[in-house]
C-alpha cells in the first residue's frame, strides 16, 4: 500500500502519548458522565482506554468536577489504567485551577476554546491564567475553536471590515478566516505568555464536511502545529459515522492530522466505546494503524440465504475485539491479522486464501461443508454443527503459533 506524506508538525508530548511529528495518529475520545461522580467517570475511563482511546478527555466545569480529577486519576493509576487525561474547560477554566492545583497537576493537558474564555481585557487576563498553569506544571494545550462558540469580538471586528470594502465578500468567508485566525491568534499569544511551541494543538471543528476540508487544509498550510481533527456534532447513527468517515478520511489521505476524535451521539444510556471503534477503523481501513484483527466478509446474495456466516462473521469479529486487550500484551504483531469468513464457493475461497486465515462456506442447498485456508493453503475442512466453535479454535491455535511472544 502506497505510503501517505504526513503534513510536518512539530512533536507533542502528552504523558507517554506522543503527538505530531512522525508519530502514530492518536485516537482519543470523551466522557459524558458527571465528572464529579466518580466512580461512573472512572469506570466509563477505564471502557474507554480498554477500548483503544488513548487519550480521554473530562468535563471540568464546576469546582465538585475540578476537585474529583485527582481522585478519578488515582483510581485509574491503582487499576493500572495510565491513559493521559485532557481538561475540557470553557468559561471558568481559570478559577477553576486556581482553586484546586491538584486538578492542574493531575490532568496531562488542557483544552482551552479561545471563544469561551473571557470578554474584552478579562479575556486576555484569563487566558494568561490558564497559560501561566499550562506553562508551570508542563502541560499541553489544545487550542480548540469551535463554529458553534467562535470568539465574537473577533468575528464582529472582521464582518465591520468587511462591511467596509468596495466589494464585501461572502459572511461565510469571513467566519471561515475568523476561525482560523481565532486559532492561530491565541497559540501565538499563548507562545508569548511562555508556553513552549511544542505544547501547543490546534483544531478548528465545524459541522459541515466542506467546511472542515477546507479549514483544515488552510490550517495546514499556516502552521507546523499538531492538529485535532473532529467533525463536531456529528450527529447519530450512520450518520455521523459517514459525516466523520468522509470528512477524515479526505484529511487524512492528504496527510493532514495527528489526532482524531469521532463525535458521535449514543443511544440513551449506549456505551460510549463506538466513537473509538470508528475512530481506529477509519485509520486501520485506510492502513494507517493496525489495532485488532479485520474480519473480511460477504455481503450475501441468492447464494447464501441461510444467515449463518453472517453469524459466524459478527461472532469472529466480536471475539477479536474482545481479545484483543489480552493478546495485545500477549502476541507482538497480531492486531495486522486478516480473517475472511465468505459465505459461499463464489469468491470465498479466493478471498480465503488472500486472508492470513479464512473460511468458506459452501453457500444454500450445499452439504455443510468449510474449508479453512492459513496463509493461502488449505488446512482443514470443518463439517456439522460445530464449525463455528472449531474455526475460533483454529483462529486461536493460529495466534499462538505465529506471533512473537512479548
Amino acid at each position: 500500500m502506497p505510503s501517505i506524506s504526513r503534513h510536518k508538525t512539530v512533536t507533542v508530548q502528552i504523558d507517554t502519548i506522543t503527538v505530531g511529528g512522525s508519530a502514530p495518529i492518536v485516537v482519543q475520545s470523551m466522557t459524558n458522565t458527571d465528572t464529579a461522580d466518580v466512580i461512573r467517570s472512572v469506570k466509563q475511563i477505564y471502557e474507554l482506554a480498554n477500548a483503544g482511546s488513548e487519550l480521554v478527555r473530562i468535563t471540568v466545569n464546576n469546582i465538585e468536577a475540578a476537585k474529583a480529577v485527582p481522585e478519578i486519576r488515582q483510581r485509574l493509576d491503582k487499576m493500572n489504567c495510565n491513559v493521559p487525561l485532557i481538561g475540557d474547560f470553557h468559561f471558568n477554566g481559570h478559577k477553576l485551577l486556581t482553586a484546586v492545583p491538584e486538578c492542574a497537576t493531575a490532568l496531562a493537558k488542557y483544552r482551552i476554546n479561545p471563544g469561551n474564555v473571557g470578554r474584552g481585557k478579562r479575556r486576555d487576563e484569563q487566558f494568561l491564567q490558564m497559560i501561566e498553569f499550562a506553562v508551570k506544571y508542563n502541560k499541553a494545550v489544545r487550542i480548540g475553536v469551535n463554529w458553534g462558540s467562535i470568539d465574537q469580538e473577533l468575528l464582529a471586528r472582521k464582518l465591520d471590515q468587511n462591511a467596509q470594502l468596495e466589494q464585501p465578500r461572502d459572511i461565510a468567508e469571513v467566519q471561515h478566516d475568523a476561525l482560523i485566525e481565532s486559532a492561530l491568534s491565541s497559540a501565538q499569544q499563548a507562545e508569548k505568555y511562555g508556553l513552549p511551541h511544542n505544547k501547543i494543538i490546534i483544531s478548528c471543528k465545524l459541522s459541515g464536511v466542506q467546511d472542515l476540508i477546507r479549514t483544515y487544509q488552510d490550517l495546514a498550510q499556516q502552521c507546523d502545529y499538531p492538529l485535532h481533527l473532529g467533525l463536531t456534532e456529528a450527529g447519530m447513527g450512520s450518520k455521523g459515522i459517514v459525516a466523520s468517515t468522509a470528512a477524515l478520511s479526505i484529511l487524512l489521505q492528504q496527510g493532514i492530522g495527528d489526532t482524531i476524535r469521532i463525535s458521535l451521539t449514543p443511544e440513551p444510556k449506549a456505551p460510549r466505546e463506538k466513537e473509538v471503534i470508528v475512530a481506529q477503523e477509519i485509520l486501520q481501513t485506510m492502513g494507517l494503524r493496525s489495532f485488532t484483527p479485520q474480519v473480511v466478509a460477504c455481503p450475501g446474495c441468492g447464494r447464501t440465504s441461510s444467515d449463518y456466516f453472517q453469524h459466524l462473521a459478527k461472532d469472529i469479529q466480536s471475539y477479536l475485539r474482545d481479545q484483543m486487550p489480552v493478546w495485545r500484551e500477549q502476541y507482538q504483531g497480531v492486531e495486522t491479522m486478516s480473517v475472511a469468513v465468505m459465505g459461499c464457493v463464489v469468491n470465498g475461497p479466493g478471498e480465503s486464501k488472500h486472508a492470513n486465515i479464512g473460511i468458506s462456506l459452501p453457500g444454500t442447498g450445499e452439504k455443510p461443508v468449510a474449508p479453512v485456508y492459513e496463509d493461502g493453503v488449505k488446512t482443514v475442512t470443518l463439517k456439522g454443527d460445530q464449525i463455528a466453535i472449531d474455526f475460533q479454535e483454529i483462529v486461536d491455535a493460529y495466534i499462538k503459533r505465529t506471533y512473537t511472544i512479548n
